[in-house]
């Protein structure tokens, strides 16, 4: 018994973040089996040594290589399929597990044995400004979890822990341009597969004023226009919740980015 710790990197990523993250993930209270990286891509010099180092020291450390860059969602698709256990928990190559996540989770995965993806709250910082911390909840309940799931992604990805045979049975991460968990997870919900999010902070999520950018424009609304219709074409969504969906989502994506800024880090944070 034991778990695997999935994560990608690319060559963008700071090797100062990707060597504070995986060192997050082996200085747990309970530590992984295994951690499969998938390196998308040719990375920097700078980041194979940091990779280099790790594995010396952590042989759970498993890298794996794609010639080119495919995109996080080909990538965890591919890295899901190279897990050796039944239990997978995500993680990002900037950000920062609290020191028990994975014994939290492992615990409450095995006591709950119809969760199949439990989740958890997310705190945010970022490091050009010493005074920002917000902390991201999460619905717990699974009633309470579809309605949010509605017209909010209802699981904050990089604190996820999943059953492998859960996620494939739904047909696995799919190339969804910055959608990739949310789209996985709508595919899951339709098929009635039962999630919890733990009321505490699982993960120290980096967070810089790129994201803001990164969550707008045209080409972001229309995928996310994309993820609506799936909602609705697998009734997660009635005709009326499915327009006011549309709605919100066109608003949101398409606003001025110092006003989407403002949005997520006065309303959807506390």
């Amino acid at each position: 018994m034991g778990f695997s710790v999935l994560m990608s990197v690319y060559k963008g990523e700071r090797p100062e973040y990707l060597e504070k993250a995986l060192l997050s993930v082996v200085n747990q209270t309970m530590q992984p089996t295994e951690i499969v990286l998938v390196e998308d891509g040719k990375l920097t010099e700078e980041l194979y040594q940091v990779i280099d180092e790790i594995q010396a020291k952590y042989s759970i450390l498993k890298p794996y290589a794609f010639e080119k860059n495919e995109g996080l969602g080909c990538a965890l698709k591919k890295g899901l399929m190279l897990c050796e256990n039944e239990l997978v928990a995500r993680m990002d190559t900037d950000d920062i597990a609290k020191s028990n996540r994975f014994e939290l989770q492992y615990q409450y995965m095995e006591e709950h044995r119809e969760v199949k993806v439990l989740g958890g709250c997310l705190e945010e910082f970022n490091e050009e400004d010493a005074s920002y911390h917000k902390v991201k909840t999460m619905p717990e309940e699974m009633t309470v979890i579809l309605k949010y799931a509605r017209y909010r992604n209802p699981l904050n990805h990089m604190t996820v822990m999943f059953r492998k045979s859960a996620v494939l049975e739904a047909g696995n991460y799919r190339d969804f341009p910055y959608l990739e968990d949310y789209d996985l997870w709508i595919r899951m919900l339709a098929k009635g597969t039962c999630f919890h999010n733990l009321d505490t902070v699982l993960v120290e999520a980096r967070c810089n004023h790129d994201i803001y950018r990164r969550r707008g424009g045209r080409e972001y609304c229309k995928r996310y226009l994309k993820l609506r219709r799936q909602q609705y074409d697998l009734k997660l969504l009635n005709f009326f919740e499915y327009q006011v969906a549309k709605l919100l989502t066109i608003g949101m994506t398409m606003q001025p980015r110092s006003i989407r800024k403002l949005v997520y880090q006065k309303v959807l944070r506390k």
